[in-house]
């Protein structure tokens, strides 16, 4: 491939990591607001934490399910400049994102817990709404919004980034580039 050719194919991944950030940067359910505005009596909270949630769990998906490795970095890239604009609009709320972004992470890392990822991952989005002792039931629902997010993050991915196909009469194991 030539350099004309590796640079549309870049611009093809950068358009690709773009469109699939739109997808994750839509608003929330009216429910799940309404659920956790009940909870922290503050909708404008509940929705910034749902679209963080809904952020960290749509860069986990990048890194863990793309067929190829460098989409879960295009997509961080992609994702540093919808940062860097929300800098210039407000400090402190790129700085938020930053500390969620590292909880969520943190959290996904965290080995020899009874306490499957997905659940993990809903505690953190509570601790970021100010829940530090979530109920039984809160943790149960944030999970659920979590795993809706991880679904629809799947999703998003194969939609723009593509779906793994193999041959049916060839092992996995036997393909070679």
């Amino acid at each position: 491939m030539g350099l004309i050719g590796e640079w549309r194919a870049a611009r093809e991944r950068q358009r690709q990591a773009e469109c699939y950030l739109r997808g994750l940067r839509q608003s929330s359910d009216t429910a799940d607001v309404d659920w956790l505005t009940m909870l922290t009596h503050d909708r404008e909270l509940a929705e910034r934490e749902l679209g963080f949630a809904r952020r960290a769990v749509g860069l986990i998906v990048a890194e863990r399910d793309a067929l190829d490795d460098r989409t879960a970095s295009e997509v961080a890239r992609a994702m540093n400049d919808v940062i860097d604009a929300e800098r210039r609009r407000s400090a402190s709320l790129a700085n938020q994102w930053l500390a969620r972004r590292k909880a969520y992470a943190a959290a996904m890392a965290s080995r020899g817990h009874l306490e499957p990822p997905m659940a993990r991952l809903g505690r953190v989005l509570l601790a970021g709404a100010g829940i530090e002792n979530p109920s039984s039931d809160a943790v149960i629902k944030a999970t659920a919004f979590v795993q809706a997010a991880r679904a629809h993050a799947n999703e998003a991915l194969r939609a723009v980034f593509g779906a793994a196909s193999l041959p049916e009469d060839v092992r996995p194991s036997a393909i070679r580039h």
